[in-house]
């Protein structure tokens, strides 16, 4: 495979498994060294599926060194902007520098307008949204040090593009992250750092697992006219992680270099159904 990221170290957030574990994999198969960080730990109320555990983190981390590449994790919150901070101080002295960002962690719980409560509307908005900006806020620092700009790719959704029914509170989580690549992206520009969207559609992930598909039959019920939005034009109807980890290392990559601002969907065509 191609060495696209040799000499280069990315910080990844939700890594423990899924996508970010997926991201993290691919780029240190690129040659990239890795931070990691996940919750690895209880999800807020109300997400139905199971939660990922230190022994998820501690595998990715071994996919990472099968790969002869260097990793470093963190059970963390991204809430927790001051333990990003000291996570990512600690993991560039360590590793030398930063280059590569991936803001991948967030929560879906599928809920119709009227059983979201304030807490699930708080929980979706903290991680999802507030999460993003500690990521790029705690890391840009580094990488502007680096001298040699960057880039990074925030996870937004099928949802941040068009809307997921039976989910306010995730779609407008995934439209804020849509509407921070563009700001983030035009006043980074300045340092060389490139900032672009990755939109999934559905993918088969562990999100998809625990009673999250009882809980979306539960929603598409109260009103199934809406549940066929979303539908993807191509077979399967899901991605894979490792697809979107392709488009991800493409976004991140110097193939991508006048690439900026950008929204990537990776959805089969299902922001248009």
């Amino acid at each position: 495979m191609t060495q696209r990221f040799t000499g280069k170290v990315a910080f990844i957030t939700g890594a423990a498994r899924g996508q970010g574990r997926a991201h993290a994999v691919r780029l240190a198969s690129e040659g990239a060294d890795i931070l990691a960080l996940d919750l690895a730990g209880p999800l807020p109320a109300g997400v139905p599926y199971d939660s990922a555990t230190p022994d998820d983190l501690a595998q990715t981390a071994k996919e990472i060194e099968a790969l002869d590449r260097r990793v470093l994790t963190h059970e963390g919150d991204v809430r927790d902007l001051e333990g990003m901070k000291e996570f990512l101080a600690r993991g560039v002295a360590e590793l030398g520098r930063l280059d590569l960002v991936v803001a991948n962690a967030g929560i879906c719980i599928p809920a119709t307008w009227d059983e979201t409560t304030p807490q699930m509307f708080q929980d979706t908005i903290d991680i999802n949204v507030v999460g993003v900006w500690n990521t790029v806020v705690a890391s840009a620092p580094h990488v502007i040090a680096g001298g040699e700009g960057g880039a990074m790719v925030l996870t937004s959704s099928y949802a941040g593009k068009k809307m997921q029914p039976f989910m306010i509170h995730y779609t407008a989580s995934k439209h804020a992250v849509t509407g921070m690549t563009r700001a983030f992206a035009a006043e980074l520009g300045k340092h060389g750092i490139r900032v672009n969207s990755l939109h999934p559609g559905g993918v088969a992930t562990p999100m998809g697992g625990g009673d999250m598909m009882g809980a979306i039959e539960h929603t598409n019920a109260s009103n199934p006219k809406l549940a066929g939005m979303g539908t993807t034009f191509i077979e399967p109807a899901w991605g894979t992680s490792e697809e979107m980890a392709d488009a991800v290392a493409f976004l991140l990559s110097g193939e991508a270099r006048f690439i900026t601002a950008e929204h990537l969907s990776v959805d089969g065509g299902a922001q248009y159904f």
